[in-house]
């Protein structure tokens, strides 16, 4: 008996190899929802005076937008601090309205003294102790009630909850701004409506 009996028969699957179609699943990216968005322009200090009372005004009166999350964004300058401030204004805080930059949390109180809400401005921009997040207690104050004003946010990523409407600033010069508006929550999108519906800042 030869060698190649011995073997078996000879198998060139060549050929075949050649020929052959590998069925592989396309994996298509997922469809991502954009969120609903309105970009606006503030001409100086009193177009962004004249939108924080609506926006103050809105806020007292949608349904949750007192418990809200409201992602603020903008280079350093680009008048976070100053839309705050006339937001907390016209929500009716009184007395002196500081920036958070140092102490990281100021609390205030809006609205009349019958019918008063909790405010909280925060401003993450020195956070850098992922331990102080637990022991400020910042968790408890971003589950219990009150509207969340957040600058600075991105130094707190995966700490925070959802923010229902961010707003993005960009200063074009000294006075002018370029400011976008999401709604980051379902619950937000008609309160972004509503703002877009009286647009004329």
């Amino acid at each position: 008996m030869g060698k190649s009996e011995l073997m078996g028969p000879s198998l060139n699957a060549w050929p075949q190899l050649r020929t052959l179609r590998i069925e592989m699943p396309i994996n298509h990216l997922a469809i991502v929802e954009s969120r609903p968005s309105w970009q606006t322009e503030w001409r100086d200090e009193d177009d962004t005076r004249r939108f924080a009372a609506r926006l103050a005004q809105g806020l007292n009166t949608w349904p949750g937008a007192r418990d809200a999350c409201v992602d603020l964004q903008g280079d350093l300058g680009s008048g976070k601090t100053t839309l705050v401030r006339h937001l907390l204004r016209a929500a009716g805080v009184s007395g002196r309205i500081k920036s958070p930059t140092y102490a990281v949390l100021e609390p205030h109180t809006a609205g009349l003294a019958q019918d008063p809400w909790p405010v909280w401005h925060f401003d993450f921009y020195r956070f850098s102790d992922p331990h102080e997040w637990e022991d400020a207690g910042f968790r408890d104050i971003f589950a219990g009630p009150g509207l969340k004003l957040m600058e600075w946010s991105d130094k707190v990523a995966g700490q925070l909850p959802a923010a229902d409407l961010i707003i993005r600033i960009t200063a074009e010069d000294e006075k002018k701004r370029t400011v976008q508006i999401d709604a980051g929550t379902a619950r937000a999108q008609s309160w972004l409506e509503e703002l877009r519906a009286d647009g004329s800042t």
